[in-house]
């Protein structure tokens, strides 16, 4: 079932939105040829309870960390270790955090100094599929109608749609009604309804959309050891409409990049 918020909660969950989409914009100065996942894990934890908040993935379904930091071919949920990162690598971080009783969610995928071409490519055409995905996300519309946009977006440029793993509602639990897969057909799924808050995440791989599991039980990676990218926002329907709860604004400030790629899904301008 799905459970519709009022507005006073969305702005609850915007305030939890953010608390990830800071942290996320923390880490990206400190990500770097050298740096450890485990350390950034750290500078996680401690920047999130900086803000009153808690981690949102450590100890979820027994996960034994703050951050999912998932290198090159990992999709998601990889676990942080003390692995130097090296000039060339991407790596997506998934973070999580509770505030006010309503959990925040959200993934960015980013190159470790300069990346080839190709990769480059998958990381733009990947954050670039979630605002497709995000557009549908509309009174009378469908999930098949985000699952299409996002699936055939990424398959026009020859990629491959992680299956398995899917986005979600979100809401005072991490995984609620109803799943988001980054595929589908027009029409089909559950109908959105005012109030609704998801998490919708492409997870899209540069060769076989097939993947495997690591014997840790949690990573994920692609069939073929090609590289994946994830990329996530949190979302609500209001009047109608999509609004975005979180932010790349401060990955950007960091890191200098200038878009407006967010402003037809936000009412409100962060600072």
């Amino acid at each position: 079932m799905i459970i519709s918020k009022t507005k006073e909660e969305i702005e609850l969950m915007r305030e939890s939105a953010l608390v990830v989409s800071r942290t996320l914009g923390m880490l990206a100065s400190e990500i770097k040829p050298g740096t450890t996942t485990l350390k950034l894990d750290k500078l996680a934890e401690e920047h999130i309870r900086e803000q009153n908040a808690v981690p949102g993935f450590l100890g979820l379904y027994n996960f034994p960390n703050t951050l999912c930091m998932s290198p090159n071919a990992q999709v998601v949920h990889g676990i942080p270790n003390d692995i130097p990162l090296v000039e060339g690598d991407i790596i997506s971080i998934d973070c999580g955090a509770i505030k006010n009783g309503f959990y925040g969610d959200h993934a960015y995928t980013f190159p470790i100094g300069e990346v080839s071409e190709e990769v480059k490519k998958l990381l733009q055409v990947t954050k670039e599929s979630l605002y497709k995905g995000i557009n549908e996300f509309r009174a009378g519309k469908r999930v098949g109608d985000v699952g299409y946009a996002i699936q055939k977006y990424c398959e026009d440029h020859g990629y491959g749609v992680v299956r398995e793993l899917v986005g979600h509602g979100l809401g005072k639990t991490m995984h609620e009604d109803p799943e988001m897969p980054n595929y589908g057909k027009r029409g089909r799924g559950k109908k959105f309804i005012e109030g609704m808050v998801v998490a919708i995440e492409p997870m899209i791989n540069l060769g076989t959309k097939n993947i495997n599991q690591l014997k840790d039980g949690w990573t994920i990676l692609t069939a073929d050891n090609k590289p994946s990218a994830h990329f996530e926002h949190n979302v609500a329907l209001v009047d109608g409409k999509p609004e975005l709860l979180s932010t790349f604004k401060y990955i950007y400030d960091a890191l200098g990049i200038t878009s407006n790629e967010e402003d037809k899904f936000r009412s409100k301008v962060y600072g």
